[in-house]
């Protein structure tokens, strides 16, 4: 993950919502191209002089209001059905200003695509981005990004930037991932335009993006909040800026591959003392447990060898996506770097004369300042391109740690997460006006320390937007988390899994619905690139929940309950639809684990038995008494489904003690 403190910066920070006071000041929602809700009644609202007459025009009527004595003004127009083409102008009338116009306008379904980096993530980085891209003419799709803000207290509007613009292969591109598949293929289905509104930020906990309500009768989060209201941003940043450089210049100061200006490491005779990892993966995701959780310096080196033809051919260096920073060097010259950009790709062009006949050094050194670190992504853009020869690089390097963090980055800045309801403050509050149909949500990574604190939050997160958007029957539908790091060899305790849990929960709440991911992701990189599928599963849950085209389906088997006979578990599942299905050419099920009543748990076997039943059992478990089914952090190879094609949820029979259940960020 990048490092955050220089994203704030360049974003700045507010102390309270501004107020304008020139002669016509709109939201920066309406522009041309916009989406509004069909079947709503939708809130014309902005600033003017107190007293000031303002005209709205729109589909061939016109409304009157005057500006209060704060300048504000609001109208509201009639519901409309899906579609069209409409013109909105609004006219301050005592100023006799130039009308402000909005054109292309449209009526249809407004969906908010909220979250942390897998609901950031962009479309170009998806797999089969080029092609994606290409087919993504959709005029029936509209896009907005919100700019990035955090915030003291609510704000009226968001920083400049934000606008409607129509799907298109020039505007898809960084629109978030999940967001847009979704869209497409609710838009299909549905034949409405389709509005989405990409209001996100990686790395974010759910508690930043809560407004100050959301935490009543939770005293050490009201206490956070009452701080926030009276902080001095500004000083505050400052003092994180003097406490962030002291931290991150250790990387460079204590890195042992520098000596002095000198990067010694670059260019050594022999790396015979190196150990080995696979690349691309992020380093704590490699199985190395000196680098677990650990944020800092790696060094990674390669040797190949080119013919004297090949050296001589113009030649491009790909690494694909390093996070966060990177140097690299080939026989000992740097040919190129990129700081903090985790998401983007590196390619390098080498200068004639760098590469040599016979072995060539290519030498990286990855800086990591918070979440996973190092080379990542898709293998095959790992690669030398010799000409139109490509060269693949993925595979085994040599790595040595420079240096290891001995604290986390420091977060005593002004990061989103710095406070609860940053975020809700400088790019939620601004839009709560305005009416949406439902909240896509893939979030929870940033909360999974704190999983079991998670069931309430979540919860209260769900119940603050509807409040706040004035809609109790708004959607919301969300991911459960995909599976990540390498599967385990034994069963133990799994933060991901506890979250994935409080996830399930807030099931209870009418008008959600939860997609899982735990067969989509990549056990070496927490942002999978099949963002395809999850946009997908969301917009097929959106259509049987929301829209009620209860045919459809969507999920995967969910227990119900459970029996003890004859020393095995009978495991029930609900009837969806769709029987039971082991995704496994010899039908063996895996992913169970049982335990008796001293809490230990181990791999158990299991065989469907009926159409929505599976018997496990275990020969080391003479008297069984609980179960659990995808109980890690990656529970492959889990593979219990449905005959539709979607995996069972992950479960526990138990109520037994929690890792996280005595976490709490008060």
């Amino acid at each position: 993950m990048p490092i955050l403190k220089y994203i704030f910066l360049s974003l700045g920070i507010a102390i309270c919502a501004s107020t304008a006071t020139a002669q016509l000041t709109l939201p920066k929602i309406f522009s041309d191209n916009m989406v509004l809700q069909r079947g709503a009644a939708i809130p014309v609202w902005g600033q003017a002089n107190p007293g000031d007459k303002i005209k709205v025009y729109f589909d061939g009527e016109e409304w009157k209001t005057e500006a209060s004595k704060s300048g504000e003004w609001e109208i509201k127009i009639n519901p409309h059905p899906a579609g069209g083409n409409y013109e909105l102008a609004i006219e301050n009338q005592s100023t006799k200003g130039a009308p402000a116009v909005f054109n292309n306008l449209t009526f249809g379904d407004v969906w908010l695509c909220g979250g942390q980096s897998n609901m950031e993530f962009f479309v170009k980085k998806a797999q089969n981005a080029e092609a994606e891209i290409e087919a993504a003419d959709l005029p029936n799709i509209r896009l907005i990004d919100v700019p990035r803000k955090v915030a003291s207290n609510p704000l009226s509007d968001w920083e400049d930037g934000a606008r409607w613009q129509v799907c298109s292969p020039a505007s898809v591109p960084e629109f978030s991932a999940v967001g847009y598949f979704f869209g497409k293929n609710l838009q299909k289905e549905i034949g409405v335009p389709i509005g989405l509104v990409g209001n996100n930020w990686g790395g974010t906990v759910a508690e930043t993006w809560m407004s100050g309500d959301a935490f009543s009768g939770l005293p050490g989060y009201q206490k956070q909040i009452e701080k926030l209201k009276n902080t001095d941003l500004e000083k505050q940043q400052k003092s994180g800026d003097e406490a962030f450089d002291n931290w991150l210049g250790k990387f460079r100061s204590q890195d042992k591959g520098i000596n002095g200006e000198e990067y010694i490491w670059a260019k050594l005779d022999n790396y015979k003392g190196w150990e080995e990892m696979r690349l691309p993966g992020i380093w704590e995701g490699s199985g190395i447990v000196e680098l677990k959780e650990k944020d800092g310096v790696l060094w990674y080196q390669k040797t190949i060898s080119l013919t004297p033809a090949q050296a001589e051919k113009t030649a491009v260096l790909s690494l694909g996506t390093i996070d966060d920073s990177d140097k690299t060097w080939i026989n000992g010259q740097l040919v190129g770097d990129t700081y903090n950009h985790y998401d983007k790709d590196r390619v390098y062009h080498i200068k004639p004369g760098v590469l040599m006949p016979g072995k060539n050094s290519i030498v990286i050194r990855v800086e990591d300042y918070i979440g996973g670190g190092g080379p990542y992504g898709d293998a095959k853009k790992m690669h030398l391109q010799l000409g139109e020869e490509i060269k693949p690089l993925a595979g085994k390097w040599k790595y040595n740690i420079g240096y290891l963090a001995t604290a986390p980055m420091p977060n005593n800045g002004l990061g989103p997460n710095a406070y609860p309801s940053m975020l809700y403050n400088g790019m939620i509050a601004p839009m709560v006006k305005f009416p949406i149909k439902g909240v896509i949500w893939y979030q929870g990574e940033a909360n999974a320390g704190r999983a079991y604190e998670y069931r309430d939050i979540f919860q209260r997160l769900i119940k603050d937007w509807r409040n706040k958007f004035n809609n109790n029957d708004l959607a919301f539908i969300y991911v459960q988390l995909a599976n990540f790091t390498p599967p385990q060899d034994e069963p133990r305790d799994s933060k991901w899994a506890e979250l994935r849990e409080a996830q399930a929960m807030a099931l209870k709440l009418k008008n959600t619905a939860m997609i899982t991911a735990i067969d989509i992701g990549q056990a070496d990189d927490i942002h999978p690139l099949n963002k395809q599928e999850v946009g997908r599963r969301l917009a097929l849950a959106a259509l049987h929940e929301t829209y009620g085209k209860n045919k459809i389906i969507y999920k995967g088997p969910v227990f119900k309950n459970m029996e003890i006979k004859d020393g095995y578990i009978i495991a029930h599942f609900e009837n969806n639809g769709s029987p039971l299905f082991a995704k496994n050419k010899y039908g063996y099920l895996m992913g169970f684990t049982i335990s008796g009543a001293d809490k230990k748990f181990h791999w158990a076997k299991a065989e469907i038995t009926g159409p929505y039943t599976v018997k496990i059992w275990s020969g080391k478990i003479k008297n069984p008494a609980a179960i659990r089914y995808a109980w890690a952090d990656n529970p492959q190879p889990a593979n219990l489904y449905n005959e539709a094609g979607f995996p069972a949820f992950p479960f526990r029979t138990d109520n037994w003690k929690l890792s996280t259940e005595n976490v709490k960020r008060e």
